[in-house]
């Protein structure tokens, strides 16, 4: 049998553990999360997918459930926001749900863009819920690539490798 050494500090943290569980499951109301994280009641956080390649920067913002008249993008002093709401549909009652999980209201996200983007050059478009914002490069802080060239002297060498190895047709 072995002896374990009893240590009354992890039976508390076990125990606060628990009941910090107990209370979150039971009694979060609708502006808490899952993780513990405090949201404004009636509003939500889209998720945003943003990459870069050499001639623009990409965002792609979920937005399930929201119509294209319901949304707002615009480019100010270097930032981008995206305004939305999503509605929650009124023929169906409240009371008669048994879990409401999805997150109804506004939204607002707000990006700072880098000196690189052109403000003149931005195409928004929105298909099967997901908001896709492209935003051009300049044409100055496009990568360019640059030929490196050999120079005379070395083009005119050549190079010969040879083996310890005698071949065909190599004299002796």
């Amino acid at each position: 049998m072995a002896i374990t050494r009893w240590d009354p500090y992890r039976e508390l943290n076990l125990l606060q553990n628990q009941m910090n569980r107990l209370f979150m499951d039971n009694f979060a109301g609708p502006s808490q999360g899952q993780d513990g994280d405090f949201l404004t009641t009636g509003s939500f956080v889209p998720p945003v997918d943003v990459y870069e390649d050499e001639h623009s920067i990409t965002l792609r913002l979920e937005a399930p459930g929201i119509d294209e008249k319901d949304l707002d993008v615009r480019i100010e002093n270097n930032t981008l926001t995206v305004r939305g709401e999503r509605k929650f549909n009124s023929e169906e009652k409240e009371e008669n749900f048994h879990r409401i999980e999805r997150r109804y209201g506004s939204f607002t996200r707000s990006f700072t863009l880098p000196n690189t983007v052109n403000p003149e050059d931005v195409h928004a478009g929105y298909n099967n819920g997901v908001l896709e914002i492209k935003l051009g490069k300049r044409a100055e802080a496009k990568p360019k690539q640059i030929k490196v060239g050999i120079g005379s002297s070395a083009s005119g060498k050549t190079i010969e490798a040879s083996s310890g190895k005698k071949t065909q047709g190599q004299a002796a």
